[in-house]
């Protein structure tokens, strides 16, 4: 039996544990780290104990000298962290601890890619060909090893997931760099960094089975999930059950992944992962996740199971209610999209700041049928360079796969998220093309639709949008200052006795187009006498109601309610027709007919003010956004040319290159590898092409 359990983890799965313990009467401790101080999970355990910097989810020590000083006596790990790493499951067994997970001589086994390839294998389960790496050095070695796996092929890192230091290599000059730099990731992530290469399978499926095992040999599985749908071998979009498995194919599956399971003696919540031919006929198996997964919430929705609450009996030592389990079908189908803070236009570059607004529904009760939001964030929440930039995982239940993906393309178009750019526009893009309706996906599935296709076609920011998101912004704006006036406060801001001249104001749409200018004017009575964008009247204005949270205009006959969120000088508007973001410049148009706002154009002449560029003032190379330095890869005095790798950056997981935009030598390194940066930091200056 658990009393007390201590959740060795952060973010959207400390809430989701922590949810399950409290139903379960168990008492809850959480750890965090500094940049989480703040978190919402941290105020949702009952007790939490700070652990130190950002690296100190890694710290089993001082996670164990929290549970000891909390009196915790089970421990659960989350997914990622220290979650598959044996050694820190024998150090919580060995403080005399519940561990919540498989066994440390199970975790090793299955930690070990390679070792969990020869486990399949044995089990009769296909495997792709595959050979490790010789250690730091050994670049001849490893281009034998290529050679007998054959090209195309991917170099994995041998220990952790989550698709981090995974490169696929098509060209074996391009080998030795893909190798270097998958050293580098995994070693950052999990502490070692040990590597190896695979057959590159083109095109296929990626299709996994939920497994759940008990102390006594109880095991079963529960059906598949399609995880198809990646960037940068992560994640993006999963449903259950998959669209390409029929019953025969998912008994076949099914089998499999308890033949791996059996001969590795598994003992918790795991997931055996497998690529499936385009033609569905064959697959392989490609690694066990000897944890809870991200997507578990898909198979909680067609099973009715809470899969953490059974993680936590099976910990205690409480047989798998079989009898229960045996009766459990699919019902319906299941969706989950991972909301991120990242921008798809700029190679998923991660986004930081704080999130002003974020409101998706509550947990359990969103307003939309059957759409489950499992969330790490809140209003307020910053979004820091130090962890994955996951904010949310959002959930459809349907009857059937053709409503499941509506009801979840309406929840994330109609979600409020204010202050840092997210991947919503492209999962709504995703959930409502034809390819992912039609249940055609593969792993290369953004290969073939490019995001920025499916970011535009997610986004409902037309011209009508921007025209009436941009009047609503302005309106609202003057209901507040009519709010905060003590001066004749009935009289509109702006009115005249002379009633012939609008008031104007002057919006920059976010993030980089072109700027709107918005005129109205109000009659003596307080009702909206005339309203126009960038010249042009809006046909037929009527203000129903207006504050300066609200407004209720209607236009052409069409009556519409846009919410507005004011933070300083910018206005986030959300309404039926979509979502904007809008700064209003400081001056003020009507009091200086010459004016003309920076970066504004003139309505008609078709041009648009886009984000600043490269980055490059003169020969200075910046860091696109924070993270730290992994690598620098030149030296004073060195010369370089267009496109050569100048520093790594890491953040959220992710290598980001800093190249040169034009040959030149290098007059200074301005930054060290271990260091932390911002935005915008400059981290090596060029002398020009002419010095060289």
């Amino acid at each position: 039996m658990i009393t007390r359990l201590l959740v060795a983890n952060r973010g959207e799965i400390a809430t989701r544990v922590l949810r399950a313990a409290r139903a379960m009467g168990v008492a809850t401790v959480a750890v965090f780290t500094d940049p989480d101080r703040n978190a919402p999970f941290v105020t949702e355990a009952d007790e939490s104990v700070p652990l130190g910097d950002s690296g100190s989810y890694l710290r089993a020590d001082a996670i164990l000298d929290a549970a000891r000083r909390t009196g915790a006596d089970a421990v659960h790990p989350g997914y990622g962290f220290l979650s598959e790493r044996a050694s820190f499951a024998e150090a919580v067994l060995a403080a005399g601890l519940r561990w919540v997970g498989p066994p440390p001589k199970v975790l090793a086994a299955l930690g070990d890619k390679l070792e969990a390839r020869r486990v399949a294998d044995g089990a009769g389960v296909p495997v792709l060909p595959a050979l490790p790496v010789p250690g730091p050095g050994g670049t001849g070695l490893a281009a034998d090893a290529a050679a007998q796996v054959g090209f195309p092929l991917l170099v994995k890192a041998a220990h952790g997931g989550g698709g981090i230091g995974m490169r696929v290599v098509r060209d074996p000059g391009d080998l030795a760099d893909a190798v270097a730099a998958a050293r580098r990731q995994a070693g950052a992530a999990f502490g070692n960094d040990e590597v190896f290469l695979e057959r590159w399978l083109e095109g296929p499926r990626h299709v996994e089975v939920q497994l759940l095992a008990d102390t006594t040999g109880r095991m079963v599985q529960l059906f598949e999930r399609e995880c198809s749908i990646q960037r940068r071998h992560q994640k993006l979009v999963e449903e259950a059950p998959s669209p390409a498995v029929d019953p025969q194919l998912r008994r076949r599956l099914g089998e499999a992944a308890l033949a791996v399971a059996d001969a590795v003696g598994y003992v918790g919540a795991g997931t055996v992962e497998f690529l499936l031919e385009p033609s569905g006929e064959a697959f392989w198996f490609l690694e066990v996740n000897a944890r809870i997964q991200v997507e578990h919430p898909v198979t909680e929705a067609v099973t009715g199971l809470d899969l953490v609450r059974l993680q936590l009996l099976i910990a205690a030592g409480e047989p798998l209610p079989l009898a229960e389990l045996s009766q459990v079908e699919v019902r319906g189908h299941a969706i989950e999209a991972r909301l991120y803070a990242e921008d798809p236009a700029a190679g998923f570059l991660p986004q930081t700041g704080v999130l002003h607004r974020f409101r998706v529904g509550a947990v359990g009760d969103t307003g939309e049928p059957d759409v489950r939001v499992d969330a790490g964030v809140a209003d307020g929440s910053v979004v820091g360079v130090h962890y994955d930039p996951l904010l949310a995982k959002v959930i459809a239940h349907a009857p059937t796969r053709p409503e499941a993906p509506r009801i979840l393309a309406s929840a994330l178009a109609g979600a409020q998220l204010h202050g840092v750019l997210t991947n919503r526009d492209l999962l709504v893009g995703i959930l409502r093309s034809e390819s992912f309706l039609a249940g055609d996906t593969d792993t290369g599935f953004l290969d073939h639709h490019p995001p920025a296709e499916l970011t535009a076609a997610g986004s409902a920011a037309g011209p009508l949008t921007i025209r009436l998101h941009a009047a609503a912004a302005v309106l609202a704006a003057e209901a507040a200052r009519r709010a905060a006036t003590t001066v004749y406060p009935a009289v509109p801001s702006g009115w005249r006795n002379n009633p012939s001249q609008l008031q104007r104001v002057a919006l920059d749409i976010v993030p980089g187009q072109a700027a709107v200018l918005v005129g109205y004017r109000f009659d003596r009575t307080g009702a909206l006498a005339a309203l126009e964008v960038d010249g042009d009247p809006l046909p037929g204005p009527r203000l129903w109601r207006c504050t300066p949270d609200l407004v209720d205009l209607e236009v052409e006959r069409i009556r519409r309610r846009f919410e507005v969120h004011r933070v300083g000088d910018t206005a986030y508007v959300d309404s039926p027709l979509g979502h904007s973001e809008l700064r209003e410049h400081p001056q003020d148009p009507a009091t200086s007919p010459e004016w003309d706002p920076p970066g504004w154009k003139a309505p008609g002449d078709g041009s648009a003010v886009g984000p600043g560029g490269s980055g490059v003032d003169g020969g200075s190379m910046v860091s696109p956004l924070p993270g730290v330095v992994r690598r620098v890869a030149v030296r004073t005095g060195e010369w370089v040319e267009a496109g050569d790798v100048l520093v790594l950056i890491e953040a959220m997981k992710t290598e980001h290159r800093v190249a040169a935009a034009r040959a030149g030598r290098v007059r200074r390194v301005l930054v060290a590898e271990g260091q932390e940066v911002t935005a915008g930091t400059t981290v090596v200056e060029l002398e020009g092409a002419a010095d060289g």
